[in-house]
């Protein structure tokens, strides 16, 4: 299999299945190559969620829900807490963006940025608000190992990652690297030609049979039968209207309202101006007990 993780989870045999249309998963730009280390310094769960996360396709459902059904060692209540840590250790935000549709219509989106490097607070507020990319941040080591030199990686192009990544969508498509090379050239035709990954994810996955003797020699012939046509160039639009929103309790804000992609309560804090003052409390206590005295007393109440 194509660059196998052996710390991710078990998934189901059923196909992962993509959310709405300009919804889902969405790769952070500016990322350092993949290797087996970049999760180290996470729990084991949640390193195991992020690497299955990180072989996801853009547009791919990333609901708590959606891959407690296709992670068998965990329910959704582990998932909504490895999603939650994964967003304090900086390598996911859930974004609410405003769009431009094919009718020319604006609507709302809501899409989750994943980061396979690590970003603080101050990345992601300029990549969502202002669509700057700062510096590349080093990866972070794992704690009880120490830093060693890495041998050097050729980069895997955004081709063979989609690849690579078809059989966690659909698991008769899984490919070998041997083969995600062999059609790495034909799918970037297709995105060259303006093809999003999910229309190559959807050539190379609908309709299949209910067994597939050879991925490969389908996906080939599938990539070359039903090549797209050349498009004529998109119009310049307007960079979208983001707002960071949390994906457990939904609450938006803008990004330097959410550090860490949190909300204040989510946090655990409190706004100065719901806390009670002590000495106000005491002073409205007080007055209570004397009118309740001046009552059994049956005197007259304070006017």
């Amino acid at each position: 299999m194509a660059d196998a993780d052996l710390s991710a989870a078990p998934r189901s045999s059923h196909p992962h299945p993509f959310a709405a249309p300009g919804y889902g998963k969405r790769t952070a730009p500016d990322q350092a190559p993949r290797r087996r280390g970049d999760f180290a310094h996470l729990r084991a769960r949640e390193a195991s969620i992020a690497a299955f996360i990180d072989r996801l396709p853009d547009g791919a459902a990333m609901d708590a829900k959606t891959l407690a059904a296709h992670l068998a060692d965990y329910g959704q209540a582990a998932c909504r807490t490895a999603l939650t840590r994964l967003s304090e250790a900086g390598h996911l935000r859930r974004v609410t963006e405003r769009i431009q549709g094919d009718s020319g219509s604006r609507h709302w989106v809501t899409r989750t940025y994943f980061s396979r490097t690590a970003r603080d607070d101050e990345w992601w507020e300029a990549f969502l608000t202002r669509g700057v990319q700062p510096q590349p941040q080093p990866q972070p080591q794992s704690a009880d190992q120490p830093p060693s030199p890495r041998p050097p990686r050729r980069a895997r192009s955004r081709a063979y990652l989609l690849l690579a990544a078809i059989g966690r969508i659909d698991p008769r498509m899984t490919l070998s690297a041997a083969e995600c090379r062999a059609l790495e050239g034909l799918v970037a035709q297709w995105l060259d030609l303006g093809a999003g990954d999910e229309e190559v994810v959807r050539a190379l996955t609908a309709g299949l049979p209910a067994e597939v003797h050879s991925a490969g020699a389908l996906a080939r012939r599938r990539l070359t039968d039903k090549m797209p046509p050349e498009r004529a160039p998109e119009p310049p639009t307007r960079r979208p209207l983001r707002i960071l929103e949390w994906s457990v309790c939904r609450t938006p804000g803008r990004p330097e309202a959410l550090p860490g992609g949190l909300c204040r309560d989510c946090r655990g804090e409190t706004p100065a101006e719901r806390r009670p003052d002590p000495a106000a409390v005491r002073a409205r206590a007080d007055g209570i007990r004397r009118l309740v005295r001046a009552v059994a007393r049956g005197a007259a109440l304070p006017s």
